[in-house]
């Protein structure tokens, strides 16, 4: 019997039947809602009457949707920089710890994954508040002699969006310092660099890739934390996930909260895009 006799269908090879049910909850729960959105987007009145492109040409020329756009953007810029400084020390500690210490660090990583985003951030309510934690270490031991503002200010807000994403940082920085040769860094050390040399030249580039996962993660999460940025920004601050709520329950105005939505998805689509890109460029950077 030859071997193309008794060679048999490919081991990967299904039928697409199989991904029918996977393919109609993504077209009911995703696709449909999305062009519910775009359609809604090109009414013109918010009683929803007749068509036109007038709500992108407000969100063009108002003034005031534009700059909460990139406001947002630039919290979750801001975030991301943050998260990545912590995350990489973090990571860094956790690879060079000892088996019972990584276990406990994991566990401090992970934990917060398991708790509502609601509790960690009333939490930072507490801690950040006139009379929280903060101020009243900082009173006790009088370094300040009146409680600061640290509650609803963007300081506040970026610290206790870095703190409920950092889990999304650390965990791709882990994986990626995990998979480094530590035989890379004696030898970088037997020819004579130093120990930052050795950082900036061999361990930066080649976590690359985690970085830039661990910045995707973390910024898409940053910009569209609506829980975070409404308790800790409260009313002092607005950005677009406070926005389009305002618009589409409080003020009824179903189109222009459709088409601000759209217009924050392909903002975010395009940020996407740019992390994919450096993600591509960075594993050609490890390859080479």
């Amino acid at each position: 019997m030859t071997t193309a006799a008794i060679k048999g269908p490919p081991v990967t090879g299904y039928s697409l039947a199989f991904a029918t049910p996977l393919a109609a909850f993504f077209v009911l729960f995703f696709l449909a809602p999305l062009l519910l959105l775009v359609v809604i987007s090109f009414y013109a009145t918010p009683e929803l009457k007749s068509f036109g492109f007038g709500q992108y040409v407000k969100i063009a020329t108002d003034g005031f949707t534009l700059p909460v756009l990139f406001d947002t953007l630039w919290l979750g810029v801001q975030t991301t920089l943050l998260c990545l400084v912590l995350g990489y020390a973090l990571a860094w500690s956790y690879v060079r710890s000892p088996g019972a210490v990584q276990k406990v660090l994991m566990l401090a990583i992970v934990m917060p994954l398991l708790t509502s985003v609601v509790v960690r951030t009333f939490a930072w309510v507490v801690i950040l508040g006139r009379q929280g934690i903060v101020n009243s270490v900082l009173m006790e031991f009088g370094w300040i002699d009146g409680p600061l503002k640290l509650l609803y200010t963007r300081a506040g807000l970026i610290v206790t969006l870095a703190n409920v994403q950092l889990p999304l940082m650390a965990l791709p920085l882990i994986t990626a310092l995990q998979k480094l040769d530590p035989n890379l860094e004696d030898a970088s050390s037997a020819l004579g660099a130093s120990a930052l040399r050795t950082f900036v030249k061999i361990t930066l580039p080649l976590t690359l890739p985690g970085i830039v996962a661990g910045c995707l993660l973390t910024f898409a999460a940053s910009i569209t934390a609506f829980i975070s940025q409404s308790l800790i920004g409260g009313g002092q601050m607005l950005f677009m996930p406070m926005y389009i709520y305002q618009q589409a329950s409080s003020l009824q105005n179903w189109p222009f909260a459709a088409a601000i939505s759209l217009v924050f998805l392909v903002a975010v689509m395009a940020c996407v895009t740019v992390f994919n890109f450096l993600g591509r460029l960075s594993r050609g950077h490890v390859a080479a």
